[in-house]
């Protein structure tokens, strides 16, 4: 189960993210990603409260990097040590800006 929280404040976007982000959630995330981007210059998605990562989540992670890079920047924070291994195991964590 995913839960997707969003706060915009003009231009800029942060979505938290809570549980795990997988062949099942990936599409809610996409979905909503593709709705909220329009206008936005300025990506943030925490990840402090993501159990867990897969293929499917980090496909979206990159088309959502692949679209910030057009139209602003995107920056993951609060993301926790399971899932930082799997960006340096992947190499996203030379793609993703993670603080």
């Amino acid at each position: 189960m995913l839960k997707i929280a969003k706060n915009n404040q003009g231009d800029a976007l942060c979505m938290e993210l809570a549980g795990r982000l997988d062949t099942t959630t990936a599409p809610e995330l996409e979905k909503e990603l593709k709705t909220s981007l329009d206008g936005v210059s300025n990506l943030t998605i925490d990840m402090g409260a993501l159990a867990y990562i897969s293929s499917a989540g980090l496909r979206v992670l990159l088309s959502a990097q692949k679209r910030m890079n057009r139209q602003g920047e995107m920056k993951l924070v609060h993301v926790n040590e399971t899932i930082m291994e799997i960006f340096e195991v992947t190499g996203f964590s030379d793609i993703l800006t993670i603080e």
